[in-house]
This record gives structure tokens, C-alpha cells and sequence, in this order.
């Protein structure tokens, strides 16, 4: 997934038709990142035995979400100059989109724009109520496999 965000071609001064695209690319993306996590919770919910959630699929559906903002961030950046302070890389993008999504915010790279706030915003409602289900449901599914092999080796 990261090289991905590396090698996709983003020229910002394509038409208002690539722009579209991007903005729809953006939705379907992170429209898969919810609907990943949020199956996984009903599964583990529904499940009769607790860790039966595949831990990969949580890891991989919150690094496409950290990766779809950063690229959202770095095209947000490339369009309107004063959207973002520090912000001018792919490596700023994802260093940004990672530093938000840990809530860390070193103030570095700050959104200044009104759309680059907004974009923010967005992204930090969406990483409190998706990318934390997702962590909050993947220490629960390690702690129960944890468990589970504490019982089978005492067995």
C-alpha cells in the first residue's frame, strides 16, 4: 500500500474530471476502511469463541485509511498553496496523516487553509471513531488469542 501511495501518478493540474475521480477514489476508499472494521466487529460480536477476527485485514484497512488521508493531505496541498504550512511531499503527507492519526501533533505541518482544516477535521473524526475501533478491536482479538494459548498450553 505504500508503495502504492509512492508510485501513483498525481499531477495536480489535470481537469476538473481527474479531480472527481480522486474525490471518488478518496470515498470508495475510506467507504472500505469502515465497512472493514465495522465487519470485523460484528464478526468478533457474533462469534461464539473471542479472536477470531483476522488481524492482518484490521492492520491493512488502517493503513489504507492513514494512506488515503495522507494522499487527500498532499493533493489538498499541491492545489492551494496555503492550505498546508510544511507540507510539500508525499513523505510530509503520510509523516502528517500518521502523526494526526496518533494524535501526537508535533505542529510541524499544520493545516492553514479552510480546506485543508476541513480535510483535517474530517480526518480526525474518522480516526477517532474508525481507526479506534479498529486498534481498540485489535487488542481485544490479541488479548483473547493470548488467553487462549495460555489455556491450551495449561491444558
Amino acid at each position: 500500500m505504500i508503495a502504492v501511495y509512492y508510485l501513483l501518478p498525481l499531477d495536480p493540474q489535470q481537469g476538473p474530471w481527474a479531480v472527481g475521480l480522486r474525490l471518488l477514489g478518496f470515498l470508495v476508499g475510506i467507504g472500505f476502511v469502515a465497512w472493514g472494521v465495522r465487519t470485523a466487529a460484528v464478526r468478533e460480536a457474533a462469534s461464539e469463541e473471542s479472536g477470531v477476527v483476522r488481524l492482518d485485514t484490521l492492520i491493512l484497512v488502517s493503513v489504507i485509511g492513514v494512506t488515503m488521508f495522507a494522499l487527500a493531505d498532499y493533493l489538498v496541498a499541491r492545489w492551494g498553496s496555503t492550505e498546508f504550512v510544511g507540507l510539500r511531499t508525499r513523505t510530509d503527507a503520510l509523516y502528517f496523516a500518521v502523526s494526526t492519526a496518533a494524535t501526537v501533533g508535533f505542529g510541524d505541518v499544520h493545516a492553514e487553509g479552510q480546506i485543508g482544516r476541513g480535510l483535517v477535521l474530517v480526518q480526525m473524526v474518522f480516526n477517532v471513531v474508525v481507526l479506534a475501533a479498529s486498534f481498540s478491536l485489535l487488542r481485544h482479538v490479541a488479548g483473547a488469542r493470548r488467553r487462549q494459548r495460555a489455556q491450551d498450553s495449561d491444558s
